[in-house]
Formats: structure tokens, sequence, C-alpha cells
């Protein structure tokens, strides 16, 4: 499966940044092979609104079938969910530790949003 989470900075021991939409980096992992790569989200990251939808949609256009990541929006969340990417929410810690914990299954799927618009 391919996931991505959402990160600080370019390296594994990078902490998972709590805002999906807002985060400078996305970390994309086959989690069967491990393969990983690394995006760029600068141009959402100062975005005036809509952070959340093109996050969402640069991740979907990177072909994830999953997000693991500590709180996902209502608008980010209704994209995802459209494109049948789930989301994972409670991610802590470094990537590495999203990763460990998504494999272990310890994530919960969300079922709805877990933070209201506009987060800051």
């Amino acid at each position: 499966m391919t996931i991505a989470i959402p990160a600080q900075e370019v390296d594994l021991s990078s902490p998972v940044d709590d805002r999906f939409g807002r985060a400078v980096w996305f970390h994309v992992i086959d989690t069967e092979t491990g393969e990983r790569h690394v995006h760029e989200n600068t141009k959402n990251l100062h975005a005036v609104q809509g952070a959340g939808v093109q996050a969402a949609q640069a991740v979907i256009d990177l072909g994830v079938e999953a997000v693991v990541t500590g709180h996902c929006g209502p608008k980010a969340f209704a994209v995802l969910k459209a494109a049948d990417v789930d989301v994972y929410v409670g991610a802590r810690g470094t990537v590495e530790d999203a990763i460990e914990a998504f494999a272990a299954g310890t994530l919960e799927e969300a079922k709805e949003a877990n933070r209201e618009g506009h987060w800051v």
C-alpha cells in the first residue's frame, strides 16, 4: 500500500506535521517495498485558504492509497474520501514512528475529519 505522511523535514526522523494541509513535506512510502519519496508542499504551506484541499489533491495525484496524519480537516477529508483514499489519524512522533504504527495497525481509520476547518 502506498501511504503519505505529512512531515516537517525530509528524513525519517522528522516530526510528523500535525497540520496535513500546511505540512512542509509529504513522505510517500510503499509499505510493501519500503521505497520512499519526499515531495514538497510549499505552495500550500502559505496559502491564504484552500491549503487542505490542495494538499489532498497533491497526494491523490501522487497515487497514494492512504494518508497517515495527526489531524485532517473537513475539506481535505472530503477530497481524500471522494478519491477513495483512506485517512488514518493520531500519528505522533517521527515519520518512522508513524510508519511503524501504521504497519502495526495501531492507528485508527478516520470516519470523519478530526479538526475543524481553518485550523492554524
